[in-house]
């Protein structure tokens, strides 16, 4: 079940228009992973963009859209939850549960029943209702 289709479609037509970012010189030595990482010297070629053909910087511009920003894929929001009165002040048409690292798995099981009671989209659930883990 999706929601926000429409707002995830413009998310989605924004980022077609944004180059990917890669890291400087990643294409060159094995070493460097390709992830993004800032160039901060000061003669570097890609910070100055002196010649063209070079990657482009991440910049602000190059961000979502506003009203589509921290959307789960499947349309809702993303929200930390680390206990029940975290999950009394959400809505379950519109925010999903993802449960914090630092919650265990009693306490974990508590929030599931509560969260599936109320049909709330789990997004790591990790423990089933029933017990078993999976």
């Amino acid at each position: 079940m999706t929601i926000n289709k429409e707002l995830l479609a413009k998310r989605q037509k924004v980022k077609e228009n944004k180059p990917d970012f890669v890291r400087p010189e990643s294409w060159r030595y094995v070493r460097l992973q390709t992830n993004w990482r800032k160039p901060k010297g000061i003669d570097h070629h890609q910070r100055k963009q002196k010649s063209r053909g070079r990657p482009g910087l991440v910049k602000i511009g190059y961000g979502g859209p506003k009203e589509a920003r921290g959307l789960h894929p499947s349309g809702f929001t993303d929200n930390l939850v680390f206990n029940l009165n975290d999950l009394e002040k959400l809505d379950p048409k519109k925010d999903g549960v993802r449960f914090g690292h630092s919650v265990g798995t009693k306490k974990r099981k508590e929030i599931i029943i509560k969260a599936i009671e109320q049909k709330f989209k789990i997004f790591n659930a990790r423990v089933s209702a029933s017990g078993s883990k999976s």
